[in-house]
């Protein structure tokens, strides 16, 4: 199974700092929180105190949960430059690897959120001309990302076939 996923040819995954799992910690924190918050306080104003306590517990064990698989889903990030395509490899419950050619490229650019701008981090987003093989590197530091950008915008119009 190991292999399916494994860095192509020479290469290693280059994996994203923890940063980007405190963002997904505090991310999915806050929205379990504010639905519980809702939820318990819709229920306590019909008068089902049992139910709200309910809901409220079972919004902690969600943020809990979730707070615990954003290390997993950080660690599961990772990218690789081949000589002629870009690598990713992500997913926690569904792992994925995806290839993109450096030629099918025709936009490489760099976002960031408030969260992520307090964090320092960035997503590298890829996007090529089919709309299912856009894809983004999340949870770089900032300078690396820009780095990473240049370099795939390079790479883009040294192999572009032309479309």
């Amino acid at each position: 199974m190991d292999a399916a996923f494994a860095a192509p040819g020479d290469t290693s995954w280059t994996r994203v700092p923890v940063a980007l799992a405190w963002y997904r910690r505090l991310v999915t924190a806050a929205g379990c929180l504010a639905v519980g918050a809702a939820g318990a306080l819709l229920l306590l104003l019909w008068g089902q105190t049992v139910s709200a306590a309910v809901w409220g517990a079972l919004s902690v064990g969600a943020a809990a949960v979730l707070w615990s698989l954003a290390g997993r889903f950080q660690r599961s990030w990772g990218y690789a430059e081949g000589p002629a395509e870009l690598y990713l490899t992500f997913g926690v419950l569904v792992r994925q690897l995806v290839v993109v050619p450096y030629g099918r490229m025709q936009v490489v650019d760099v976002t960031t959120d408030l969260l992520e701008q307090a964090l320092g981090i960035a997503t590298v987003r890829v996007r090529t001309a089919a709309s299912t093989a856009d894809t983004r590197v999340v949870g770089l530091p900032l300078a690396d990302a820009v780095r990473l950008r240049d370099r795939l915008a390079a790479r883009s119009e040294t192999f572009s076939t032309g479309l």
